[in-house]
């Protein structure tokens, strides 16, 4: 990571999930879940959990907190939006930029019109903005290279990228200017929420499961963690950072975003999501386009996993919980025992990672029991969508793996509704069917990708000891 020292002032606070042992002198928490052990003068400086940046080695402890993925930032201070320049990349979409227009007040915008089969005209500055300017491109070529044309007029030190099917809700800038007066932060994206919450069931299924819905827990932006990529439909970007890293891929159609975030964190830049910020989106509503745009979101894991080895695994675990739940899915006394043993043995290899705990065998038993119960998760997750040809084959010709998929497909789907229940969502039972629906188009447009790019790297599992 970037060697980029905290500000006089800058504040850290430690994260509520994460659990603290020996007098705060080790942490246990992120994602992944890891152990962090801080000395003496370290812990201190912590208190309550809240620390304050004041000299370089109280500097160097938030960053190293920070970067451990156990606190979250609490900025002192924020760059001025005059240094913000924002940048809209549309198509055939008038209607929407004149929608999203009225909200940029005071701002510099630029309109980059990718092709439009009727040219985008630059409004008058009495639709609410500082300024309009349009560029064009006389054929599509793409957001991917819409956005590189609009980032490249750009002459301020920050870019905000907002699709033309985005409104801005009050505040949502000055909530993601604060974390840039870390000088090693390159990007920051807001929640995306429903424009039009109400109306029939798509609508409402999106209201509480839009894939471009990342929740509402604030949390670094890095592949493998609970927020592994933020959407280009908002954000906000250091343009050097977007310089350093050459912009977007234009030869990607899809998962440009995905493919950005995490070219930026291997640059060693860091990322945040900041759920405190919204931005309001047009979801697709109609059946045929919703289930066409979840579809086109799939083709995006092939390009992806050609471009990150084994960063978009459909399953990621140790090989012990991937064992204990093969053997108990045989169903028989044997299986039963072997997943015991198998959970015994990884019970006894995190208790010598936790040997300096008070009491390590109850910490690790934690642990395995956490383990093995998001192994279930991601095997079920896994069944309905990245493989889910793969299960309707084999509970075709096997009645009792029949049983089995509808008793998973059904209890996915309830805690799925469970978890991301909220007022104006779909009921348990159309929520568990829109959502199989939902995993059958992406898992649908992940394997045309695979066979479109002849690799299953993106169907492969990341299996550790």
């Amino acid at each position: 990571m970037r060697q980029a020292r905290l500000p006089d002032g800058f504040g850290v606070r430690i994260d509520p999930r994460v659990r603290t042992y020996s007098g705060g002198k080790i942490l246990i928490g992120g994602t992944p879940t890891r152990m962090l052990k801080l000395a003496p003068n370290a812990a201190a400086m912590i208190g309550d959990g809240y620390l304050e940046v004041v000299d370089p080695q109280s500097a160097a402890v938030a960053r190293h907190l920070l970067d451990s993925g156990v606190a979250n930032p609490r900025p002192m201070s924020s760059p001025s939006s005059r240094d913000v320049t924002v940048v809209i990349p549309l198509r055939n979409n008038a209607a929407g930029l004149h929608r999203l227009l009225p909200a940029l007040r005071g701002l510099e915008v630029i309109v980059v019109d990718d092709g439009s089969d009727h040219p985008v005209t630059p409004p008058p500055v009495t639709d609410g903005c500082g300024s309009v300017q349009v560029l064009r491109h006389e054929t599509s070529l793409g957001p991917a290279a819409a956005r590189n044309t609009g980032i490249a007029a750009v002459t301020t030190e920050f870019v905000a990228l907002l699709d033309s099917d985005v409104v801005p809700r009050t505040g949502w800038l000055d909530a993601m200017l604060g974390h840039f007066s870390d000088p090693g932060v390159a990007m920051v994206a807001p929640r995306i929420v429903a424009l039009a919450p109400e109306g029939g069931a798509i609508a409402r299924y999106e209201h509480t499961r839009s894939s471009l819905d990342l929740g509402g827990k604030e949390a670094p932006v890095r592949a493998g963690g609970a927020v592994s990529y933020v959407p280009s439909a908002a954000m906000v970007v250091r343009r050097v950072a977007l310089d350093d890293c050459g912009g977007f891929d234009t030869a990607m159609h899809v998962g440009e975003d995905v493919d950005l975030c995490w070219r930026l964190h291997d640059a060693g830049w860091r990322l945040r999501y900041e759920p405190i910020a919204r931005v309001a989106h047009d979801h697709r509503v109609s059946f045929r386009n919703w289930f066409g745009r979840k579809m086109f979101y799939g083709t995006s894991a092939a390009p992806l996993a050609s471009r990150h080895a084994g960063m978009v695994p459909p399953v990621a675990m140790s090989w012990w919980t991937l064992g204990s739940w093969i053997l108990l899915a045989t169903g028989t006394r044997l299986g039963l025992l072997g997943a015991v043993a198998t959970q015994t043995v990884t019970v006894i290899r995190l208790r010598r990672t936790f040997r300096e705990l008070d009491r390590p065998t109850r910490v690790a038993t934690v642990m395995a029991a956490q383990g093995l119960v998001g192994g279930a998760w991601q095997l079920a997750s896994a069944m309905c969508r990245h493989y889910w040809p793969v299960t309707l084959l084999a509970a075709a010709v096997s009645p009792r793996v029949r049983r089995a998929v509808i008793a998973v497909a059904v209890a996915e789907g309830a805690a799925d509704w469970w978890t991301h229940r909220a007022p104006g969502g779909l009921g348990p039972v159309r929520h568990v069917l829109f959502k199989r629906l939902d995993d059958v188009a992406y898992g649908t447009g992940l394997w045309r990708g695979a066979v479109s790019d002849r690799s299953l790297a993106a169907l492969t599992p990341r299996l550790k000891g």
